[in-house]
């Protein structure tokens, strides 16, 4: 009975691991991406929950067509809004490949409007602009570190008061 259930287990795990051929990474909490004129602008930051006056990163991809194609270069500048206050640009730069990782200070604690403007698209050499919301406060703020602390005091109690009670009733014997 136990070779049958060992050898049962043993082709679950191998079956589940052979079906299990392509795994993605959930996107970034902090992150978008926009669809329009042709090209996709995908925006993340790096940490995902920036603090602020602390450096971080941009993470820009653009990508050609349905077929998401990389494109060889792009030119691009950035504005970045606070409570609809234009507080931050970044002047348009030409980028060879695809990805622009940008370092960056955040100001301001909460959202913020970033227009990415992506210039010279197409024949008609238009300016296309990509809007995107960004935040700076982390949504799990201090109730997650609070629960995280709460549970842990609990955990440590318990395990005293186990410990404790098992060694003052032997100490009584």
């Amino acid at each position: 009975m136990i070779k049958k259930r060992s050898f049962f287990l043993i082709f679950i795990l191998l079956f589940s691991f052979i079906s299990v051929f392509d795994a993605n990474a959930h996107s970034m909490f902090n992150s978008g991406e926009k669809f329009e004129a042709g090209y996709r602008v995908q925006v993340a930051t790096l940490p995902e929950f920036p603090q602020i006056g602390e450096p971080s990163i941009f993470l820009i991809r653009v990508t050609e067509g349905f077929d998401y194609e990389e494109v060889d270069r792009f030119r691009m500048g950035i504005k970045i809004y606070y409570n609809e206050e234009l507080v931050d640009t970044i002047p348009p730069k030409s980028i060879e490949g695809a990805h622009w990782d940008l370092d960056y200070v955040w100001k301001n604690s909460g959202n913020h409007i970033v227009k990415v403007d992506l210039y010279d698209i197409g024949e008609n050499q238009v300016v296309v602009t990509y809007t995107f919301n960004m935040g700076t406060q982390n949504p799990f703020g201090y109730i997650f570190f609070i629960a995280i602390t709460i549970g842990a005091l609990f955990l440590a109690i318990t395990i005293g008061y186990v410990y404790f009670t098992k060694k003052f009733k032997k100490s009584k014997l």
